[in-house]
C-alpha cells in the first residue's frame, strides 16, 4: 500500500507513462470529457509530466468545443489493480508544428488512413467506417495519404489537477494534487 503523497504522485506518473507506451495497459484508453459534458474513449499517445497527448481528426466536433472551452477531464481506470486516476486540464488542438508533424510521422499508414474518410459524425445512409471504399482493410501508400494529413491534429492536455484513488480491502486511499500550484493533500475516499 502506498502511504506517502510523493509515492502516489510517482505511481500516477509511472502509470500514465506506461499507458501511453503500452497498448495492453488498462489505462491506455481513458475516457475524455470536454466542456460540453460529452465524453468519449480516446487512445493516450504520449505522456510527459504533466501533459497528455491524443490524436484527433481536425473535423471532429470536439475541436470546436475545445476552441470555445478548453477545459477537459480525463478518467483512467485499472480494474485489475483497482486504481483510478482523474485529471483535469486545459486542452489545445495543434494541426501544424513540430509536435503534430512528429506524431503524424510516427504513425503507420494503416492508422493514418482513418483521416482519409468522412469527418467524424457525418451522417451515412448505411453502416459505414467513413473510409473511401478503396481503403477498407487496405493500407494506403504515402502518396495516397497526402490529403489525410490535412485532417490530422494532436490534442495536448496540460494537467492542472490529479486525483488518485485506490480501492483496497485494507482501506481505500485517495489523494488530490494541484499540479499547477504544487500542492498535495489526502482526502477521504
Amino acid at each position: 500500500m502506498i502511504d506517502t503523497l510523493d509515492a502516489i504522485l510517482d505511481d500516477a506518473s509511472r502509470r500514465l507513462a506506461r499507458a501511453a507506451s503500452d497498448r495492453r495497459s488498462a489505462m491506455h484508453t481513458p475516457v475524455v470529457a470536454t466542456g460540453d459534458a460529452d465524453a468519449r474513449v480516446m487512445v493516450l499517445r504520449a505522456f510527459t509530466p504533466w501533459t497528455l497527448r491524443f490524436h484527433t481528426d481536425f473535423r471532429a466536433p470536439k475541436v470546436n468545443v475545445i476552441a470555445d472551452d478548453p477545459r477537459v477531464g480525463v478518467l483512467f481506470y485499472d480494474q485489475a489493480e483497482n486504481v483510478q486516476i482523474r485529471v483535469r486540464g486545459t486542452a489545445t488542438i495543434q494541426r501544424h508544428g513540430a509536435v503534430a508533424d512528429a506524431a503524424w510521422e510516427a504513425g503507420t499508414n494503416f492508422a493514418r488512413r482513418c483521416y482519409l474518410g468522412e469527418g467524424p459524425g457525418t451522417v451515412a445512409q448505411t453502416a459505414s467506417s467513413g473510409l473511401p471504399t478503396a481503403f477498407e482493410g487496405v493500407e494506403p501508400t504515402d502518396g495516397e495519404l497526402l490529403p489525410a494529413r490535412h485532417n490530422f491534429a494532436v490534442m495536448l492536455v496540460e494537467l492542472a489537477t490529479l486525483d488518485w484513488f485506490s480501492l483496497s480491502h485494507e482501506g481505500h486511499r485517495r489523494a488530490r494534487f494541484d499540479l499547477a500550484g504544487g500542492t498535495a493533500r489526502w482526502v477521504t475516499p
